[in-house]
């Protein structure tokens, strides 16, 4: 199986710190509790968190406690897990997470996968509900109250505006001491603690109080907008129906979805959603996967045929013997793909983090001695200067900053998954932006996968429907994939075969039977001369054929050469779109395949690409190994055959209908066969990067710009906030845009 030497998916979360806090790493590992006790994993749902700021703060405090070990905090899932032994107790983990603001619910079964995949509550909650939001709104009314005051009575302007910022700031600077306790010292809630403190001390009692208004309803915006991310994510969980019909014995009982086992028999009626993976045992209908994979067009399944938990039944009623437990059906294996996605970083991310780290340092000693040193220096007004000092110190923090890139990547993941594309994180993202070749294995991924009969050419006096009658009399005997595809060819033009008997088949050579007391042979072309005679008229038409790319087959009856069928694995519908698509985005194609370089050449110029034919995965992997040291390469595949090569690649791409292997082998995999959604992939990442770059130069160009007037003296603390605050809205509000992308593409 190919691990993937790209994948991000399962490396250690990182969460950057904004204003200036170190990263949370995914894994802290503090060692075994004293007194060698196994420490127990516990894992809770964390309401509450919406920036990196909050992952770091939750990260040191709990990493702090003794006896807690393995902290893995995950913005994205809005879980925290962690080893717990002597010394903590799970009570006094939440007593702390709600002394730092937040609300913790414990999880039922922690160690299950599936707890990361459960839905979550049915809808987010109304934003005037949350804390941000009554902080917000108490803001608000404080101010215009102390507006109206100073209105009444100019003498009380002053106290008035003054009790509007120290009540309407109490909860922001409680938030700041509590993180400050827990080893955050330098955020965005303290610089506003200091700013308005200050403001106050100086007599901008006024702009005190719109700064904390303001500030508010930017950390209320802020929360809301992480909510808009994450509902894709929970809509997709929520997918799974929470009930399902199982039998037991002769009747049927409503069971929970969760408490299906592999090997329970579910009935699915018209009309509802299929309750877990499995495989269809009885009936036929037409299933609606698009919730899952995108797929806008119904599905035909029956007997044999696979079905995925969320998918809804069109027609008639379906038994489905289930073939995955809750934990890892598909919708539970792509939520855990995306979020553990969403929590690893992107370089520029990776980046944007270590840069904050040190430029929030920076900005607080300019912000003091932009305060003092005029004063001490060139004899300037302390008030004037401490005031500047002070906005300086707002309109420096690097909130919207740091959020740039994450907000971007957490919208681009969710989109792409919710349209059956998963994306292994941002780092993947970053690479495909950059890809400049896409080579394509053949069979399965630009092909169909299944040879299907193209040309029929009956000799003498027959006919092409008699010939196939006779064919599929002796081929539908067979599983072979090229006696299915002649058996498929008389279904689908409704030629009914006649009865065949003594049937057997000759390893490597073909079929031989007896119909209506006529023997007929049906196989290779060089078996088929030493039954008959092969005229040179049909040599010709074997050779033009073979010349093709097709396999051809010879039918001999009653020792006669009668016809011949001509055979090909056909490319898929959307194939050389997708190629002409690559193409216009200045991105090369190139085919790899095992079959022979003629039947290779004779797909690929149907397609429009190069080709490299009679390849071995090895020679494939190779073959990507040479291109990738000169150019930057995604390789698409099914996943298995073609792991080598997809390990190589720059971007290594399965393609497998959400199989285990197109889940988990490669850095992104396309959920349903479909050709196109490799130039829609790159489409979206370029997007992606773009949206990252505007991000950085919106949140980098507001904070030159009022750095410079603030020192001037242009701009006072309500614009420094504004401005702040409108960086991170304006940030945010960018990178959901990318939520729409599939609307557009």
């Amino acid at each position: 199986m190919h691990t993937g030497t790209h994948s991000t998916a399962h490396l250690p979360q990182e969460a950057g710190g904004c204003c200036g806090h170190d990263p949370a790493h995914g894994a802290h590992d503090h060692g075994v509790p004293s007194g060698g006790a196994s420490p127990a994993a516990f894992t809770w749902r964390v309401e509450g968190m919406d920036c990196a700021s909050c992952v770091a703060t939750i990260d040191k405090a709990l990493s702090r406690l003794p006896g807690v070990s393995g902290v893995s905090v995950s913005l994205a899932r809005e879980t925290v897990s962690l080893d717990l032994g002597n010394g903590t107790s799970a009570g006094e983990i939440e007593a702390l997470l709600r002394r730092l603001g937040y609300r913790a619910a414990r999880l039922a079964s922690p160690a299950s996968p599936a707890t990361l995949a459960e839905p979550r509550r049915a809808a987010s909650p109304s934003w005037w509900t949350t804390g941000k939001g009554r902080i917000a709104i108490a803001a608000g009314l404080l101010l215009v109250v102390a507006y109206g005051v100073s209105l009444a009575d100019a003498r009380l302007a002053d106290a008035a505006f003054i009790v509007a910022s120290l009540v309407a700031a109490a909860p922001i600077a409680r938030t700041a001491l509590r993180k400050a306790a827990a080893g955050a010292p330098m955020t965005i809630d303290m610089l506003m603690t200091v700013a308005v403190i200050g403001a106050l001390v100086i007599g901008a009692v006024e702009e005190a109080a719109i700064v904390v208004f303001l500030f508010a309803v930017g950390e209320l915006l802020e929360g809301v907008a992480a909510e808009k991310a994450r509902s894709g994510i929970r809509a997709l969980a929520a997918l799974v129906p929470q009930t399902a019909l199982r039998e037991t014995g002769d009747r049927l009982e409503n069971v929970p979805a969760e408490a299906l086992a592999i090997g329970d028999i579910v009935v699915v009626r018209p009309g509802d959603r299929v309750p877990a993976d499995g495989v269809v045992v009885d009936g036929r209908s037409s299933l609606d996967e698009a919730p899952i994979t995108g797929e806008s067009v119904p599905v035909a399944k029956g007997p044999g045929d696979k079905v995925f938990a969320g998918a809804i039944n069109a027609e008639a009623a379906l038994r489905v013997v289930v073939e995955a437990g809750a934990a890892d059906n598909l919708v539970a294996r792509i939520v855990r793909l995306v979020e553990e996605a969403q929590d690893a970083k992107a370089p520029t991310a990776r980046f944007i983090d270590d840069f904050a780290r040190w430029y929030m340092p920076l900005i607080v000693a300019l912000a003091a001695a932009v305060a003092v040193a005029p004063p001490l220096v060139a004899g300037g007004d302390w008030m004037t200067w401490i005031y500047r000092g002070l906005t300086l110190l707002l309109i420096g923090c690097p909130c919207a900053l740091v959020i740039s890139v994450p907000a971007a990547m957490a919208s681009s993941l969710s989109s792409a998954a919710r349209n059956g594309l998963l994306v292994k994180g941002g780092a993947v993202i970053e690479r495909l932006a950059g890809i400049e070749t896409v080579a394509f294995d053949k069979t399965g991924t630009l092909t169909v996968g299944r040879p299907v009969v193209t040309d029929i050419v009956p000799l003498g006096s027959r006919d092409a429907a008699g010939l196939l009658a006779l064919a599929a009399a002796v081929e539908s005997h067979s599983s072979h994939p090229l006696a299915a595809a002649v058996a498929a060819r008389a279904g689908r033009d409704g030629v009914q075969p006649p009865a065949a008997s003594d049937v057997r088949a000759l390893p490597g050579k073909g079929m031989e039977g007896t119909v209506g007391g006529t023997p007929v042979f049906i196989g290779a072309p060089p078996f088929a001369a030493e039954r008959a005679p092969l005229d040179d008229a049909l040599r010709a038409s074997i050779t033009r054929l073979e010349g093709e790319g097709k396999t051809v087959v010879v039918i001999v009856v009653g020792g006669e050469a009668a016809g011949l069928f001509a055979l090909r694995d056909e490319p898929r519908a959307d194939a050389a779109d997708a190629v002409a698509e690559l193409g216009a985005l200045g991105v090369g194609s190139l085919m790899l395949s095992g079959d022979n370089p003629r039947t290779a050449a004779a797909i690929a110029g149907a397609l429009g690409v190069e080709a490299r034919g009679g390849m071995l995965p090895a020679d494939k992997a190779a073959a990507i190994g040479e291109l990738a040291a000169r150019r930057r390469i995604a390789m698409v595949g099914d996943g298995i055959n073609d792991a080598p090569a997809l390990a190589r690649a720059h971007v290594g791409i399965a393609m497998g209908g959400g199989t285990d292997v197109a889940l988990e082998a490669a850095d992104a995999a396309l959920l349903h066969d479909r050709v196109r959604d490799v130039p829609v992939l790159l489409r979206l990442s370029r997007a992606t990067m773009i949206n990252v770059r505007q991000n950085i130069a919106v949140a980098l160009g507001l904070k030159a710009l009022f750095l410079v007037t603030t020192v001037v003296g242009a701009t006072g603390l309500w614009m420094a906030i504004l401005a702040d605050t409108g960086a991170t809205v304006l940030v945010t509000l960018n990178a959901l845009r990318l939520l729409a992308f599939f609307r557009r593409a």
